[in-house]
């Protein structure tokens, strides 16, 4: 084993006096990663030996003391910083909020896990230093690149599906749209934030489809190394994360991921309804207004579960939290269904186009569900 991945490798300690003003900071999004914490810090400083370099531990609060381990490291070492968020989660959240905490003209994203090959940082901070470079990537599909162990055979196949996906609907010329390491100058994080969405995974893909085509990208090959220590927080999940996300840019973020994963569950939640009235009727024999009833809460119910393990994974409720969310969102699409049918009547009258009418009031409940849920349902801490 190389002392890079020995539990002991953490750096020895710094005097303040003695750092110079960063001109790199690399940002390190972390739930749940308290054992890589020393690993990570002591791979860094090893690579960027020469280098003014920091390091920012986002940390989605994690139960198993992430930030106090890097605290702990930060009380001996002024290159390392900590930003616990408490009533906030998601990846692309954390690396946005890192990377606009940072005062350097550079700044990396990569994990915390040791799967990304951290001596990449000097080749692409030198590529940016030129002036000729605003985005350096670290490609596993680049020539000399490769996925290694990193993966499982599912996830490189997901992963290839997304990579063509995303250069095939937006254009974006990566061979690897869905790394999670890289490095830009930080005058694009300013203008690009904005437009950046904070809920999600794939933060790189946002970034360079918000350039619309302005980047000067250089990527670089890297092996994707096997996990160490703890677990992927990616599921699968993820992958509907991901196709909003495409969705959203595709048709220039007119519509945001979440309403665009809230719609999603929606449209599930209308084959939900039909199956449970038809297995209602059949299965027990109930009559069609109580069957209609019964498929109504059932489909509400799976909404919710899947609103809340998906669209607002951010803001999960959990506990006495999800029952009384679950109430809410109850009312909210009670509400919901007179708003529907109130729009559609409206318009009915006006202009008799059954097809026309029933879409607006469709559209009127998604629009207050939605809204409605996001204030009462899954309100922010």
């Amino acid at each position: 084993m190389s002392s890079l991945h020995q539990a002991g490798a953490a750096a020895a300690p710094v005097p303040a006096g003695s750092m110079a003003v960063p001109e790199l900071t690399v940002v390190l999004p972390t739930y749940n990663e308290r054992a890589n914490v020393p690993l990570i810090v002591a791979a860094l400083h090893k690579a960027l030996a020469g280098v003014a370099f920091e390091v920012v531990f986002v940390d989605d609060n994690s139960p198993d003391g992430t930030a106090a381990a890097a605290r702990e490291i930060a009380a001996t070492d002024p290159r390392v910083r900590v930003i616990r968020r408490i009533g906030r989660r998601g990846l692309a959240g954390a690396c946005i909020e890192g990377m606009l905490s940072s005062s350097a003209p550079y700044v990396a994203v990569m994990d915390a896990d040791l799967q990304h090959d951290e001596t990449l940082l000097p080749k692409m901070l030198a590529a940016l230093k030129t002036g000729d470079v605003d985005l350096a990537v670290a490609s596993r599909k680049a020539e000399g690149g490769a996925i290694g162990e990193g993966l499982s055979k599912v996830r490189a196949a997901g992963s290839n599906l997304a990579n063509a996906l995303a250069q095939k609907l937006l254009k974006v010329k990566l061979t690897d749209p869905m790394s999670g390491f890289f490095m830009l100058r930080r005058p694009i994080v300013d203008e690009l934030a904005p437009k950046l969405s904070a809920q999600g995974f794939k933060i790189l893909l946002d970034i360079v489809a918000s350039g619309e085509g302005r980047l000067r990208i250089v990527e670089f090959p890297f092996v994707f190394r096997e996990r160490r220590e703890g677990e992927s927080k990616l599921d699968t999940l993820v992958t509907f994360d991901y196709l909003g996300l495409l969705v959203s840019k595709y048709f220039g973020d007119l519509v945001s991921v979440r309403f665009l994963m809230f719609s999603l569950v929606g449209a599930s939640g209308v084959l939900v309804h039909l199956f449970a009235l038809r297995g209602s009727m059949l299965g027990l024999g109930l009559d069609f207004n109580v069957a209609q009833t019964l498929a109504t809460f059932v489909a509400m119910t799976t909404n919710f579960a899947l609103n809340n393990q998906l669209t607002y994974r951010d803001r999960r409720l959990s506990g006495l939290a999800m029952l009384r969310g679950l109430l809410t969102f109850y009312a909210v699409c009670s509400v919901g269904v007179l708003a529907n049918v109130g729009v559609a009547n409206l318009i009915y009258e006006n202009e008799p186009v059954w097809w026309l009418a029933g879409t607006a009031g469709a559209a009127m409940g998604a629009v207050w569900n939605y809204a409605a849920s996001s204030v009462l349902t899954w309100r922010k801490a």
